[in-house]
């Protein structure tokens, strides 16, 4: 059953409903919304566990605190774990329902924790050597699934040492001799991976303090490194082993996307690779919980990471695997079982949205939900189902929905905030872009402004990604717009939610058609909204979006009044190089940089004589996904030629800007040089 949820009744209900408007909201007010994730039901669905991160900006970190709710038609959210200065997170109810065991770091390191429902007491469940990253619980609530990263030849759950093999010493110099050696916002630590261990429950309710490792002799990491989460780790329905997914650590690593799922019981410890047939990317294994069945997410081509996500579906008994939603055209980024094991609740991304749908065990899928962006969906015992959603319009909040499809709100995290703020208006437009295809885009500008309106166009970044009517914390459209600006994005040829041919059409295609997109996009824009004041514009983007700065500065250098370069690319030969991951560019350009035909044909570097556009770039020094040193060369070009040019780097920062108070600098600085150049400020 298909149900519409309207954003005015889910999202921002506060605000959209606001008789006065207040003010513009601003950069500080983005960093310190609150963050609602890691919802968790209880065994009979009629509660709910989640964690709520709230921002400490005189500390300038987060702080997360743990909540539960019963389900109903007046859920009043509590409060069960929250210590002053510490953080208590990753909730998860015990298959008994009387307890909730999470992560804190009351103790000085990061342990599991129990909170009694009955007592509502709290003590510590774990007394491990190391840090616990993770832990999921069995069904029969009998043994605890435990990963965090831990030296390579250590047998127990911690060791006094790290295992680091690239320091032999006497001085401070690490050796390698294979890549990676970096991998995103760290160096690599060959020698210790993030491994998985079983542990058993003692009556007393604390776990032991070794247990099993359950890697075997596999090397790499479990979960997956830099992103992977508990979704890559799975209990069999009886308890029996587990599923999880890794990567090897092998030379092959920087070039690989071949993530397998490997099964392992706990009698045996030998881990059996289940996806070896496969040499792109398998992940997400999830145990049915009739234990008949193994779902998970597949790619089928090697080294490309935007594939199709493919939901496959293996047969325990027998063995035979099914590509369950092959023929939809779509990539499922989450799946969840249903309770009954008769269907699978998953997320996909659709023209601008990411929906939640149900796909039952022949492959049929049915959407749920309409407009806004489902971050994660918990299956419930009486056909329900709890999930958060967000939009452009306000962060994330729980709903319930029934067996029925009716639907109820749970939480409003952040009702006070967005009351005191201006709204914004949200319209999606589309035209015909590069080669006569329907191109999507958003326009979001005040909700009351009147006269023409400075655009701001945004380029997202991937370049297999999408804007998307979601909320981001980094790159969001509402805070920009409520500047004064009507603000665009455009899901130019390799945007994500359109089908698998509409994302490989950047391929080796990087300064083509995006563009093109783009330049028509701007074009219809002001004819659908005449508001928008399409002549005083600037553009901004970051990574592929920061890469398209560099690159519409030769090849569209009239169009914009300044343009804003967070971490992009300059010189494509340099970052064949230099970047850790090598797949991402060897697929979209063409093979490792001595190979490629046309090579230099999208490389910006070749177009700086043509340069005169104001840019303000930005990087993080802790970037190794696009080193810093492609934002220095592209300042040293606009410096060289005399354009006005501001460079902005942080030093405590990787691809993204995630600490608060730097958030609100980047915003400042940003908003600081856009109202320069769109509205002559000094």
């Amino acid at each position: 059953m298909r149900k519409t949820i309207m954003l005015a009744a889910i999202i921002g209900t506060s605000a959209l409903s606001s008789a006065a408007f207040a003010r513009p909201m601003t950069e500080t007010d983005l960093a310190t919304m609150k963050r609602l994730s890691g919802a968790t039901a209880s065994p009979d669905g009629t509660m709910i566990a989640y964690q709520l991160r709230e921002t400490d900006l005189a500390a300038n970190k987060g702080k997360t605190d743990l909540y539960m709710l019963k389900i109903g038609a007046n859920p009043q959210p509590m409060m069960f774990a929250s210590k002053p200065d510490k953080n208590e997170h990753d909730p998860a109810l015990a298959p008994d329902g009387k307890s909730i065991f999470y992560i804190s770091n009351e103790s000085g390191s990061d342990q599991i924790w129990r909170y009694d429902i009955a007592t509502a007491t709290t003590t510590q469940a774990s007394n491990f050597k190391t840090d616990v990253s993770g832990f999921k619980i069995s069904p029969d609530g009998q043994k605890f699934a435990v990963w965090g990263d831990i030296a390579r030849d250590c047998m127990e759950f911690g060791c006094e040492k790290d295992g680091d093999t690239s320091k032999p010493g006497p001085g401070t110099g690490r050796e390698y001799d294979q890549l990676m050696v970096r991998h995103w916002d760290q160096w690599e630590t060959p020698g210790n991976y993030s491994r998985v261990f079983t542990v058993m429950l003692g009556a007393d309710g604390k776990l032991g303090t070794s247990g099993a490792a359950m890697d075997g002799t596999l090397v790499g990491d479990a979960p997956s490194k830099p992103f992977g989460s508990g979704e890559e780790i799975s209990w069999n329905a009886d308890s029996s082993g587990i599923a999880f997914t890794l990567r090897l650590a092998d030379k092959n690593e920087a070039k690989s996307t071949n993530l397998e799922i490997y099964g392992v019981s706990l009698k045996s410890k030998e881990p059996v690779n289940l996806t070896a047939d496969n040499a792109g990317m398998d992940t997400t294994p999830a145990m049915s919980p009739d234990g008949k069945w193994m779902a998970w997410t597949s790619m089928p081509r090697a080294t490309y990471e935007a594939d199709q996500l493919v939901v496959k579906l293996m047969d325990v008994k027998s063995g035979k695997v099914t590509a369950l939603t092959e023929k939809w055209d779509r990539s499922v980024a989450s799946l969840a079982w249903a309770l009954d094991s008769r269907s699978l609740l998953v997320t996909a991304q659709d023209v601008l949205e990411t929906p939640l749908y149900r796909v039952d065990l022949k492959g049929k899928v049915t959407r749920l939900t309409d407009r806004g962006s489902i971050a994660e969906a918990v299956p419930l015992k009486n056909g329900g189902v709890v999930y958060a959603i967000n939009s452009i319009s306000g962060p994330s909040d729980l709903v319930h929905m029934d067996a029925k499809g009716k639907t109820t709100r749970l939480t409003n995290v952040n009702a006070e905030a967005l009351a005191t703020l201006d709204p914004v208006n949200y319209q999606k437009f589309n035209f015909a872009g590069a080669n006569g295809d329907q191109v999507f885009g958003q326009i979001v500008k005040p909700q009351n402004a009147t006269g023409k309106l400075p655009v701001l166009l945004l380029v997202h970044g991937g370049p297999q990604g999408s804007f998307n009517n979601s909320w981001s914390y980094r790159w969001n459209p509402a805070v920009m717009a409520s500047q004064g600006y009507a603000v665009v994005t455009i899901d130019f040829h390799g945007s994500t939610g359109y089908g698998q041919k509409f994302t490989d059409s950047i391929n080796k295609n990087w300064g083509g058609w995006p563009l093109e997109d783009l330049q028509k996009g701007m074009d219809a824009v002001g004819k659908i909204d005449t508001q928008l004041d399409t002549a005083n514009a600037c553009a901004l983007g970051g990574s592929y979006g920061g890469y398209m700065m560099n690159w519409i500065s030769g090849n569209w250098p009239d169009r914009f009044k300044c343009l804003v370069n967070h971490a992009g690319i300059f010189d494509l030969r340099a970052m064949a190089y230099e970047t850790e991951e090598l797949w991402f560019d060897q697929w979209d350009n063409g093979g490792p940089w001595t190979t490629r035909t046309d090579a230099e044909k999208w490389n910006p570097v070749n177009h700086v004589a043509k340069w005169k556009t104001p840019t303000l770039v930005i990087h993080g020094e802790r970037d190794y996904r696009i080193p810093y040193s492609q934002s220095l060369a592209a300042f040293t070009a606009l410096q060289q030629q005399g354009v006005e040019s501001k460079l902005l780097v942080f030093p405590d920062e990787n691809h993204w800007v995630l600490k608060p108070k730097n958030s609100i600098q980047w915003h400042q600085t940003v908003f600081a040089w856009l109202a320069k150049h769109l509205k002559g400020a000094q």
